[in-house]
């Protein structure tokens, strides 16, 4: 209230769906558990929801703070449909629209703008670019105006008083809200919060809304998905065609040249049989990076990196020179970690056994620096690889129908791959082992 601003109060009006989608992040009232550790962490949830409808599109809920590619990933949600919560119709009551496609709470569109403040993972390169790719506009509010997003005010407040109060370990918006030793208590751990935010998301959708109303139907309150089902009949949604390449398009870009080892990104080289037309030469692309070509990164896992073949438009794989030691995602923070451990202590460092270090020590509270415990944290709060209690609870609370990046690489593996020519004596050889030599003609 006392940031409001003065005079005359304006509101951000929308006709149709995907008009304006509004992003926010907010740390929850909440105590989550690393399922690793077994200690408590604070979490971040950010939301995408559509300003017509106030049906939520997207969200991520990440331990410690929200990453440029959580944003992305929750635009990732917003262009494709997702399914939210239980099958709650039968116990609602739709009275002024019938069945149709949002009654299935597959509501998906491509946002025509999106209002976001001035946060950094909002105003980032890596989020700009996507939007750019997407043809997707960028409004930031006014600084210090919270009036320019009171949807979003509102839908915390209900999402506190609704849920989040009846939660264990729920230790309220400040300290006097807070009750006696809260991090005693039972616990949930990120993924199983998260699932429970989308399955109550579910029931909220289908609650009438007094904010939602027809001026042709006066006193009748209108429930997200009918809203949203009402301004698909009227006005329509944009969405994106169906394609297995879709996730690239939100993944960050990397600007480099193709050498003869392959391409170099952050120290780390990455080399694959699709660059082998292409080494040495200069792309088509000027502005701001001339002949350079564009390498799409996922930093949740830099093992492998992806390059379209400009002749063909088919993704090729590049792999980390070093993937082979690792068996689970990498991140571009870990590797980090990695290197600078490398640096301090001059010598070489596994990957793989130094985040398990980290993790040992974290468990000990041996870790004092504020970078490798947020670290620690996001590395504990993802789904363990080693079996255990705590890697089967939370690979338990994934939640069916939730639109994964990572699983989309799997499915994505069906293009024409450039053979490579290096090893061709040696595939002649496992074809036929009946031949010792090659014999020469003398003409």
């Amino acid at each position: 209230m006392a940031e409001r601003p003065q005079g005359v109060l304006g509101r951000l009006r929308a006709d149709r769906p995907g008009q304006y989608v509004v992003l926010d992040t907010t740390r929850l009232d909440v105590f989550a558990m690393e399922p690793v550790t077994g200690r408590w962490v604070n979490t971040e949830l950010t939301i995408a929801k559509d300003l017509y409808s106030r049906c939520v599109l997207g969200l991520a809920l990440r331990a410690v703070s929200t990453k440029a590619q959580d944003v992305a990933s929750v635009l990732f949600q917003v262009v494709t449909p997702q399914q939210w919560g239980p099958d709650v119709r039968a116990r609602c009551r739709h009275r002024t629209s019938r069945p149709g496609p949002a009654d299935h709470d597959d509501h998906g569109c491509l946002p025509d703008t999106i209002v976001v403040d001035h946060g950094k993972v909002y105003l980032s390169g890596h989020t700009k670019t996507v939007c750019h790719r997407l043809g997707i506009n960028i409004q930031p509010a006014i600084p210090h105006k919270p009036t320019d997003k009171p949807t979003m005010e509102r839908f915390f407040r209900t999402l506190r008083q609704q849920l989040l109060e009846h939660l264990p370990a729920y230790k309220g918006p400040d300290v006097y809200s807070r009750g006696k030793d809260v991090e005693a208590g039972a616990f949930y751990y990120v993924a199983e919060l998260e699932a429970i935010i989308r399955e109550w998301l579910g029931i909220y959708h289908h609650t009438p809304h007094r904010g939602l109303c027809d001026p042709r139907l006066p006193g009748v309150d209108l429930s997200p998905v009918e809203m949203f089902a009402r301004g698909m009949a009227v006005a329509g949604v944009l969405r994106l065609p169906a394609s297995q390449d879709l996730r690239m398009e939100f993944l960050d870009v990397a600007w480099r040249t193709i050498q003869h080892y392959g391409v170099e990104i952050d120290g780390r080289r990455y080399d694959g049989p699709g660059l082998n037309l292409h080494r040495g030469t200069k792309s088509t692309y000027g502005g701001a990076h001339p002949g350079r070509w564009p390498i799409m990164v996922d930093h949740d896992d830099i093992r492998t990196v992806y390059f379209r073949d400009p002749d063909t438009q088919t993704w090729h794989d590049l792999t980390w020179e070093h993937a082979a030691g690792l068996d689970a995602p990498f991140s571009a923070e870990a590797a980090d970690y990695t290197r600078r451990l490398s640096r301090d202590t001059d010598r070489h460092v596994d990957p793989g056994a130094a985040l398990a270090d980290l993790l040992a020590r974290y468990s000990k509270g041996a870790v004092t620096g504020r970078r490798e415990k947020n670290l620690a944290r996001r590395l504990a709060t993802q789904p363990s690889q080693e079996p255990g209690e705590g890697a089967a609870r939370s690979e338990a609370a994934s939640t069916p129908g939730v639109v994964d990046l990572l699983a989309h690489l799997e499915r994505r593996r069906t293009g024409a791959q450039v053979a490579d020519d290096v090893d061709v004596f040696e595939r002649y050889y496992a074809e036929h082992p009946d031949q010792e030599a090659f014999e020469v003609f003398d003409e």
